[in-house]
């Protein structure tokens, strides 16, 4: 078999060379620094970090909109009501928790 592969070489050496250029040529664009499989990945992660910056905006919005509103006389009143369970003089406080 080795001697068949020999012979092969010996008798077509420019087809030899040109094929086996030709796989290192393909290998190198497939696998090099800035082959195809690192641009898909690149380009995976990109997406990836899109989503999680749309996720992050909209956090950055409502922490926005819940600061404009905590100025609010009301909204100070309603989060204390809930949260640390005052009232008002006179009115009776009930605290239903669920299980």
């Amino acid at each position: 078999m080795i001697k068949r592969i020999w012979e092969y070489f010996r008798s077509n050496p420019k087809k030899f060379f040109f094929r086996v250029a030709f796989v290192l040529f393909v290998f190198w664009m497939l696998f090099d620094d800035y082959g195809i499989v690192k641009r898909l990945r690149m380009e995976s992660e990109y997406r990836m970090l899109l989503d999680r910056q749309k996720v992050e905006q909209k956090k950055i919005i409502d922490n926005e909109r819940r600061l404009r509103y905590a100025l609010e006389p009301d909204s100070i009143e309603k989060a204390a009501r809930e949260r640390y369970n005052f009232r008002k003089p006179g009115e009776t406080l009930f605290i239903i928790r669920a299980k």
